[in-house]
């Protein structure tokens, strides 16, 4: 019988903070849960490229009425020494199901906590909400590390954000 190896790709120490991928049972937070998110070592710190996720099934829940909203979420970053592990990124962003904030707060909050994971060079946040009362709502949160290339990024994609300019069209998802 021929032994099983691990990928040669990823040491156990780089997998030391991944603990929800390749669990057989996933249990879902029923609240906020920012602990949920892990990280792993990004291994081209030195070189920068953008990683995208789209989340298309986000819902949280109106802090005043209890009405769910439901939005896409697109998270961009360029990473620096660490990045964020998508599974554990799915499991948080479930976790705003039956979290009670606006929009604008929501996609904050997202970014914020990405930030304190893995403290990208830069990063930015959109939400793409449903339409309710006949407004839709597109909020958009950025943060860079300082340095003087991401600094110039996040003020010039600040000043021109519109709404969808900085995520993907979704008839290219499926």
């Amino acid at each position: 019988m021929a032994k099983k190896t691990k990928n040669a790709g990823r040491s156990e120490q780089d997998l030391k903070t991944v603990s929800l991928l390749g669990n057989t049972e996933t249990n879902y937070p029923s609240t906020y849960s920012p602990e949920t998110l892990e990280k792993f070592p990004n291994k081209n710190p030195n070189s920068d490229a953008w990683t995208s996720f789209i989340c298309t099934e986000f819902t949280s829940l109106c802090p005043k009425t209890g009405q769910p909203d439901f939005a896409k979420i697109f998270v961009n970053y360029i990473a620096d020494k660490e990045m964020v592990e998508s599974k554990s990124l799915k499991i948080y962003l479930f976790s705003f199901r039956n979290h009670g904030d606006f929009h604008e707060d929501c996609v904050q909050k997202i970014c914020n906590d990405l930030v304190k994971l893995m403290k990208p060079k830069y990063i930015e946040v959109m939400g793409d909400f449903t339409p309710r009362g006949g407004i839709a709502i597109f909020p958009y949160a950025s943060k860079s590390n300082g340095a003087k290339e991401f600094e110039e990024l996040r003020r010039s994609r600040m000043a021109n954000y519109a709404p969808g300019k900085y995520g993907m069209a979704l008839d290219r998802l499926y």
